[in-house]
């Protein structure tokens, strides 16, 4: 449906001991993607949540790692919207290292729930913004 591409160094912080990336880093990479992602579809979510009163939350997530990414190695997180439902947005991602051997690390599969800030209830997507998700510009 729409793809996005953004990439990431890899710092220090983002490492254990042995300078590989720690296994829950991958999924703020992943995160910090899918919020690009909104953002250049022109979606502030601060402002959905202040103007609309609803967040996206992960409702589920399934990992795959197949190679470690290392200290200062650039990575490219891929996220591609494959399902887009009146109250939830299905993401694939991927983890790949830009350079050298252009490996794919990680592999995700992420369920977003649009949710209601007051009731935390899952909530129906804007119609403006389904339209947008839902049809190519």
């Amino acid at each position: 449906m729409k793809r996005f591409d953004w990439s990431v160094r890899v710092y220090y912080e983002d490492t254990d001991a042995g300078g590989v990336v720690y296994h829950a880093n991958y999924l703020k990479f992943c995160e910090r993607a899918r919020t690009e992602f909104l953002r250049s579809t022109g979606v502030e979510q601060d402002a959905l949540m202040r103007n609309r009163g609803i967040v996206f939350a992960v409702r589920s997530m399934t990992v795959d790692y197949m190679k470690p990414a290392l200290f200062n190695d650039e990575l490219l997180v891929s996220s591609e919207l494959t399902v887009v439902k009146r109250a939830s947005m299905l993401f694939e991602q991927t983890i790949s290292r830009i350079g050298g051997d252009r490996a794919l690390l990680c592999r995700a599969q992420v369920r977003i729930a649009c949710v209601n800030v007051q009731r935390l209830r899952p909530s129906p997507l804007p119609d403006e913004l389904f339209r947008s998700l839902t049809h190519d510009a």
